[in-house]
């Protein structure tokens, strides 16, 4: 009994075996195995009677070994767990990759910014509704319908330190009025702080007195600063246009395409070596029928000219001429 249950158990190992390989990969060259960037390296030569045979099976074998091999580096790293999860600590990449584009650099901070990392304050998302305790709803916190929209205030209270006769009304509109140009203010200071370093020169930082020339250029860099790039932003009717608003040049991508950059070589090279004008077969043809029509007419003029009057009348030397070119007299 006993030895009919160890061969059940050798057959069931060896049956594992032949369905799963082992996490034992032997290489004639060691691989190089970057952890940082899970790369490996392998440098052994390839065996061409066995990739030629069955090309898939053995690419998909190599491929295994290798990933086999990085799994089995990762493992010997120090592992810990977070959230019941295993993870490994990843070391510092030892191969460097090269970028297709450079690193971006990092914007600019607004003064607000810097005023609050200068402090530590930490930004707070706020809620998009506010509780109204006068309607005891729950309204938008600004734009239409919020709490302080004005045209929800129907009667305003004149404060004891006011004129009685000034109009709440329009000096509520004023006020928001400053706020909202103060904001925008504030908006093309921090473009312009940003701009400056470079674009040097400009001088869009707001002053009492600026040119022409920096008011302008402060309003097209406002107007470009939306998401749209100022594509969908209204126009003024006394708008000064930009001279240097061109379209940015495409170029055709250095890569792919094979087929029409194979053509246009083509058409580049045939028109070098030919060196011959194309026919153009319309433009023959109207020639030819213009030239076939300017021969009708002679013939035309000829025999009118033969019919009003006879050679007698023209003179010796006239008629004597005609004799070799017909044509020569109409």
């Amino acid at each position: 009994m006993a030895a009919s249950t160890n061969e059940l158990v050798q057959d069931v190992l060896e049956s594992v075996k032949k369905q799963f390989k082992s996490i034992t990969v032997e290489k004639d060259i060691e691989v190089d195995v970057d952890c940082g960037n899970l790369l490996v390296c392998d440098q052994n030569p390839i065996d061409i009677k066995l990739y030629r045979s069955n090309r898939n099976e053995f690419i998909s074998s190599l491929a295994r070994d290798n990933t086999q091999l990085l799994f089995n580096q990762i493992w010997k790293l120090p592992i810990h767990k977070v959230d019941d999860v295993v993870v490994a600590e990843i070391p510092d990449p030892q191969i460097r990759i090269p970028r297709e584009k450079p690193v971006p650099k990092a914007k600019k901070l607004t003064k607000w910014q810097e005023y609050a990392e200068l402090k530590g304050i930490q930004k707070r998302k706020r809620s998009r509704l506010v509780f109204d305790e006068e309607t005891k709803e729950w309204v938008p916190r600004f734009g239409y319908k919020s709490k302080n929209d004005l045209k929800k205030d129907w009667l305003l209270e004149v404060p004891d330190n006011a004129d009685p006769f000034e109009d709440q009304f329009a000096k509520k509109k004023g006020e928001k009025k400053e706020r909202v140009a103060k904001n925008e203010l504030q908006r093309l200071r921090n473009i312009a702080r940003a701009q400056k370093s470079k674009v040097p020169g400009i001088g869009l930082i707001p002053k009492l007195q600026q040119s022409q020339d920096e008011v302008n250029q402060a309003f097209h860099l406002a107007k470009k600063s939306t998401a749209s790039i100022g594509r969908f932003e209204e126009k003024l009717p006394k708008e000064i246009v930009e001279k240097n608003s061109r379209k940015k040049r495409k170029f055709e991508p250095t890569f792919g395409q094979l087929d029409k950059e194979k053509d246009r070589e083509k058409k580049i090279l045939n028109h070098i070596l030919l060196g011959k004008p194309k026919l153009d077969i319309a433009k023959a043809v109207n020639k030819e029928m213009r030239d076939g029509e300017v021969v009708e007419d002679e013939r035309e003029s000829r025999r009118r000219q033969k019919g009003r009057g006879s050679k007698k009348a023209l003179p010796k030397s006239v008629r004597r001429g005609n004799r070799g070119n017909k044509s020569s007299y109409r």
